[in-house]
């Protein structure tokens, strides 16, 4: 589990070397990066003074209280939610925390709304629809096996049918984005293999130390590096695997790690690390790495393991880039040196990733994944596509009517990321 981890984390930070100029620094007024943005003017402020200095200390001290009432004294409940009495078990809720409404307040009017949008599609009109029409129904609706659906909860309907919607919608949106950033990784590309092949005096260097990356040479040999850990190493996928199901699984991790590198990147620049939806990009990964693997015959117990180890290097690699851009930005706000940034980074990594790892053990082994203690729903989420894949049952018509919403949104003009991200979470 370390290593995964560790061989994720790696590849975030590497990937980030050649998109840091072409997001961060290209579309430094299209993207806010709202976490990283946040981070630099309070940095800012402190080092004037005055007045700014005092409003961010207004801030802190208003949130400060606003969140001891809450979680200590319990003056008011943290989350609020009403039932509207006339569409069917659809419910209105919110959880108003200083950390949201401040994140909400740097993404913007737009974004926000999109976000809010998503999920009032979810509550107050795919889950009203469902109950509406399964009503009458006397029997489990696939995916799920014990309920019908007039006995399902709110609850319960989201999280066995419309957290399936939201992923399929995420993982379209993804798609989408995807190829809208094929010109953005060309252009990093280009941009890193430029400057491998520029030759700087010290002076011209010295005069340019906050456009100076960590060498495109290091990113080569890092994820050349990590190719060759998977391949030669059979331990690092969990199980004896065959040289073509590791070479294979290598190559995926290295195409779908930067793919979503780029994505999750963009998608904190738009809505912030809070809402990145990770576990829908992951589902992405494992929805293509299982159809190549079912393509191929490759539908036993490794090969649905071989599946979840693609996915867990991938998540990894998503989460860290995300993280590391707000990094990236606030450091560029703020004149640092962005391959000192990028360096801290990778030690970073090397020196939280099996600690982490051992976190998520411990937990496991203390309250067991899956119980009502830790249910782990993503986890079982991402179980239920591969095995769904590979054994041929999975409920491809929610994820198809999530995908729908997805394009739908692209051609009303709507950015599709945030709304499925509000539908999703």
């Amino acid at each position: 589990m370390g290593s995964l981890a560790l061989l994720g984390g790696i590849l975030g930070v590497l990937f980030m070397i050649p998109l840091r100029k072409a997001l961060i620094v290209r579309e430094h007024g299209v993207l806010p990066y709202p976490e990283g943005t946040a981070a630099a003017q309070v940095l800012i402020s402190a080092e004037e003074g005055g007045a700014k200095a005092k409003n961010i200390f207004i801030g802190l001290g208003i949130g400060a209280v606003y969140t001891t009432c809450v979680r200590f004294f319990h003056l008011w409940p943290e989350k609020i939610h009403v039932n509207l009495p006339v569409l069917k078990k659809a419910r209105l809720g919110g959880e108003p925390m200083p950390a949201l409404l401040g994140v909400g307040y740097i993404l913007g009017l737009r974004i926000a709304a999109i976000m809010v949008a998503g999920g009032l599609l979810s509550w107050l009109g795919v889950i009203p629809l469902l109950s509406y029409f399964g009503e009458n129904l006397n029997m489990p609706l696939f995916p799920e096996r014990i309920l019908p659906i007039a006995e399902m909860t709110p609850e319960q309907i989201w999280d066995k049918y419309i957290r399936v919607i939201g992923a399929g919608a995420v993982a379209v949106a993804g798609i989408i984005t995807v190829i809208k950033s094929i010109p953005t990784m060309y252009n990093a590309l280009k941009m890193g293999i430029k400057d491998v092949n520029l030759r700087k005096d010290s002076a011209q260097a010295q005069g340019k130390r906050t456009q100076t990356d960590l060498p495109m040479t290091v990113l080569g040999i890092g994820v050349l590096a990590v190719i060759l850990i998977l391949v030669l190493s059979p331990q690092t996928l969990g199980m004896d695997t065959s040289i073509l199901i590791r070479m294979i699984a290598a190559v995926c991790i290295a195409i779908f790690a930067f793919c979503f590198v780029t994505v999750s990147s963009r998608i904190v620049g738009m809505v912030g690390v809070t809402s990145n939806p990770t576990s829908g990009m992951t589902i992405v990964t494992l929805l293509g790495t299982s159809l190549i693997f079912y393509a191929m015959g490759w539908t036993d117990a490794i090969g649905q393991a071989t599946a979840l180890t693609i996915g867990t290097v991938v998540a990894v690699s998503a989460s860290i880039a995300g993280d590391i851009s707000q990094d990236l930005k606030a450091g560029y706000i703020l004149g640092a040196t962005p391959k000192r940034q990028q360096a801290s980074e990778l030690v970073g990594v090397v020196t939280a990733a099996f600690a982490v790892a051992a976190a998520v053990w411990l937990l496991g082994r203390a309250f067991v994944f899956g119980s009502e203690a830790l249910a782990a729903p993503q986890a079982t989420l991402m179980k239920t596509v591969v095995e769904g894949v590979l054994q041929s049952n999975l409920p491809w018509d929610l994820v198809l009517t999530g995908g729908a919403f997805a394009i739908v949104a692209e051609l009303l003009r709507i950015p599709s990321l945030p709304l499925a991200v509000g539908m999703y979470l």
